[in-house]
């Protein structure tokens, strides 16, 4: 059973999430925030293994209270899908620094929105890999060039292979994809991307295609 947080601004969109997930098979909804300071609070006391996060809400927004949750949570901690109207959304590209593990359009159908949780939920640190490139591509220089004030981690701590795998993860590639380009198995790329993650301090995947396009070791277009 994966159980869900649900969090929007808008009354109608939270219920019709809350109805679809309760209807479904393996999903539950186990509370609904309509901003970013309730969204904090319930996801401490309800544990959820998924949050579904608007962005754009009153006070505390999408961006804030995952930072706050990802930084409070109990190991393990949830995984944050952001829901977004636009899937170049610069908002969108802050919630993936802060350690959200992919997003929806809100727009997206039942069927791939419970796809998407389902994905998220079971370990899929990142949804739709190859949009969410194309969204840091978009606006990963902008971005770092503005915040000089967080730099991007050293890269010097990653092996050689480490490096390989980490550029291929920023261009989109699939676990198996990477293994066949690299003639490993699948396991060896979790084992190589885990690592990057606990060497670089990050919470996904989507955390380490920013950090790739931030540090230069790919380029938008390259």
């Amino acid at each position: 059973m994966t159980r869900v947080l649900v969090v929007d601004d808008q009354f109608l969109i939270r219920a019709g999430l809350v109805g679809l997930l309760n209807a479904a098979p393996g999903f539950e909804a186990v509370g609904e925030a309509a901003d970013g300071e309730e969204a904090v609070r319930l996801a401490a006391t309800t544990r959820p293994d998924v949050i579904l996060m608007d962005i754009s809400m009153p006070g505390m927004n999408g961006i804030q209270a995952t930072q706050r949750i990802l930084a409070e949570a109990a190991d393990p901690a949830p995984r944050v899908l952001v829901l977004t109207t636009f899937d170049l959304d610069e908002y969108v590209y802050g919630a993936l620094r802060a350690g959200a593990s992919g997003f929806l359009l809100k727009d997206s159908g039942p069927e791939r929105l419970l796809a998407a949780v389902a994905a998220v939920g079971a370990g899929d640190a990142l949804f739709a890999p190859t949009v969410t490139r194309r969204l840091v591509e978009a606006f990963a220089r902008q971005n770092h060039e503005a915040d000089g004030a967080n730099p991007p981690p050293d890269l010097e701590t990653l092996t050689t292979r480490e490096v390989e795998v980490l550029k291929l993860v920023a261009r989109g590639l699939s676990n198996p994809e990477i293994a066949d380009r690299l003639c490993i198995s699948e396991a060896t790329v979790k084992t190589h991307l885990n690592r990057i993650m606990a060497k670089l301090n990050l919470d996904s995947r989507a955390q380490t295609v920013v950090v790739a396009y931030e540090t230069g070791l790919v380029t938008p277009g390259g």
